[in-house]
C-alpha cells in the first residue's frame, strides 16, 4: 500500500512563520513536521510516500531528497503552477504515482498517535475514514459514526482527523483542477460506501503557531 502526504497548504494562519518556509517544514521536536510522518510511515511498512507540493514547493525535495535517508521512496506531486488543488484535486491529480490500489492519505498539518497502518478497504467501500472528539476549534464536528459506518449527519458528531484510505474508484470520475474533499465523500456516504472509526487518543490540528509551539514544547520534553 502507498501513502501520500498533504503537504501543499498555503499554511495562511501559520503566517509570519509560512512567508519564507511551506508549512510541512517548520520545525517540531527538532525536526520539520513533515519528517514525523515519515518516519511514521516507514515504521508501519510503507515502501513509497507521494507529496504534493504548492506553496515554495521547491523546497520539500530539496529538503527531503528521494526518502532513502529514511527506507522510503518520496515521490512528489507539483501543484506550484496550479496554486493548490485542494485535497480531492490534489490527489486526482497523484492518482497516476498512487496507483489502482488503495492508499492511505494523511494531512500534513496534524499530529496523531493513530498507528496509521496499511489497512484493506470492506467490500465494496470507497473510503476509510479516522474520527477524532471534537477540539475546541471544531466543536460541531465533521461527520457522525453508526456501528462503524460514516453518515454527513447525525446525533452526534465527530471530526474528521485528515486521515483516511481510499479505493481510487472514489475519484474516478472526478475532473482535473481544485476540488474539496467532503462533497465526494458525504456522496458516497449516501451510498453506505464509507466506514471509519473513532479514535480518542493524541490528536492536534497544527495549523496555527500557537499549536505549533504547543506541540513543540510537548516533543521538546520527550
Amino acid at each position: 500500500m502507498k501513502a501520500m502526504i498533504l503537504a501543499a497548504g498555503l499554511g495562511t494562519r501559520m503566517r509570519p512563520l509560512t512567508d519564507h518556509t511551506p508549512k510541512p517544514l517548520l520545525p517540531a521536536g527538532g525536526k520539520p513536521l513533515i519528517v514525523w510522518h515519515i518516519e511514521k510511515l516507514a515504521a508501519a511498512g510503507f515502501h513509497e510516500i507521494v507529496i504534493n507540493t504548492a506553496h515554495l514547493g521547491w523546497q520539500l525535495p530539496q529538503a527531503l531528497g528521494d526518502g532513502a535517508q529514511w527506507g522510503v521512496r518520496l515521490h512528489f506531486s507539483d501543484e506550484q503552477q496550479e496554486g493548490a488543488l485542494e485535497t480531492a484535486g490534489g490527489i486526482v491529480k497523484a492518482l497516476p504515482l498512487l496507483g489502482d490500489a488503495p492508499f492511505l492519505v494523511v494531512n500534513g498539518d496534524v499530529w496523531c498517535d493513530y498507528p496509521c497502518l496499511p489497512r484493506a478497504l470492506s467490500g465494496n467501500d470507497l473510503a476509510h475514514l479516522v474520527l477524532v472528539n471534537n477540539p475546541e476549534h471544531n466543536p460541531h464536528g465533521d461527520f457522525a459514526l453508526q456501528q462503524a459506518r460514516v453518515a454527513s449527519e447525525g446525533a452526534v458528531r465527530y471530526t474528521f482527523s485528515g486521515i483516511g484510505y481510499y479505493h481510487p474508484a472514489l475519484f474516478a470520475d472526478l475532473p482535473y483542477g481544485k476540488r474539496p474533499l467532503a462533497p465526494l465523500l458525504r456522496e458516497a456516504m449516501q451510498q453506505q460506501r464509507v466506514s471509519g472509526e473513532l479514535f480518542s487518543g493524541d490528536w492536534r490540528d497544527i495549523g496555527t503557531p500557537e499549536r505549533l509551539a504547543e506541540l513543540d514544547a510537548l516533543l521538546q520534553r520527550g
